[in-house]
């Protein structure tokens, strides 16, 4: 627990807890989205303690993705230690449909700050791109492993293989900000490993 000085008395709050409310309006709003109001409101803070705990809203965004990337993605790296690119693909997936509908928000925020970020000034989608393709790169590393040990049965490239497993765990996102059920979305993610190109 912190204590911050605000106009008057000391507030104390807890920056962990802070950050998590931060990342739940960023999660529901975007970058652009979510005015500074939004976030005090919802981190129980002033903008002098936002200020001083976690600098700007361009800095308390950034925070925001670090913790998301340990909480929420943190099954990407999982994935990539799966013995097959089949499994990997699974583990992805359904981890996809936990991150989707685990929360009070829906969809992942991976896509909704891409998508919210188009606009903004170009070191935020400039951070937003480059976790993305850090992120790829681990996926696209894991299939050429795969398709060296000849586990695809048709001919694939490593980059074209991952951009199909990405475009469905996008799929599955946006069907989760639609509505779409946790059992309707781990349908539509057993239809997807049922047409998998590998052993």
């Amino acid at each position: 627990m912190e204590k911050l000085a605000t106009r008057g008395r000391p507030r104390e709050f807890c920056p962990d807890e802070a950050l998590a409310s931060a990342l739940q309006v960023f999660w529901t709003k975007g970058y652009e989205g979510a005015s500074l109001s939004d976030l005090t409101d919802a981190m129980g803070i002033t903008r002098p303690s936002l200020y001083a705990a976690f600098g700007n809203k361009e800095a308390l965004f950034r925070q925001a993705l670090d913790l998301y990337q340990r909480d929420k993605t943190a099954y990407i790296g999982e994935a990539m230690r799966e013995p097959t690119a089949r499994a990997v693909a699974e583990y992805m997936l359904h981890g996809a449909v936990d991150t989707a509908t685990g929360g009070e928000c829906r969809g992942c925020m991976g896509v909704i700050a891409t998508v919210a970020c188009q606009s903004v000034e170009p070191s935020i989608r400039d951070d937003v791109n480059q976790r993305a393709e850090a992120a790829k790169a681990l996926i696209v590393e894991r299939m050429q492993q795969a398709i060296d040990a000849g586990e695809f049965v048709v001919p694939t490239k490593a980059e074209t293989i991952t951009r199909y497993l990405l475009a469905l765990m996008q799929g599955i996102s946006v069907q989760a900000q639609s509505g779409a059920t946790r059992e309707e979305l781990m349908e539509i993610s057993e239809a997807a490993l049922a047409a998998w190109p590998s052993k």
